[in-house]
């Protein structure tokens, strides 16, 4: 949850134009192979939208990504209330 949660904040963080696989791969500090699956999640879950353009993809959050990471925030506010760590 925190990987996919990384991820949304790195994608909302780049705005309309978006973010390059390159990128993602820097700031997320995943390999290429683990995080082609957790952007084939994201896309398929329709948190993040992927844009093919001249060969290279570009991602941008959907609303529906921005609401799931508010309710990330929420529910880890909660949990470190209870002394938990996520």
């Amino acid at each position: 949850m925190q990987i996919v949660a990384d991820l949304l904040t790195v994608t909302e963080q780049s705005g309309q134009e978006g973010i390059k696989t390159t990128s993602l791969l820097t700031k997320a500090n995943l390999s290429h192979s683990r995080l082609s699956k957790f952007l084939e999640n994201l896309t398929g879950a329709g948190l993040i939208n992927k844009i093919e353009f001249d060969g290279k993809n570009t991602f941008v959050i959907t609303p529906k990504g921005r609401q799931y990471l508010e309710s990330y925030a929420n529910f880890s506010s909660i949990a470190e209330s209870f002394g938990l760590e996520l």
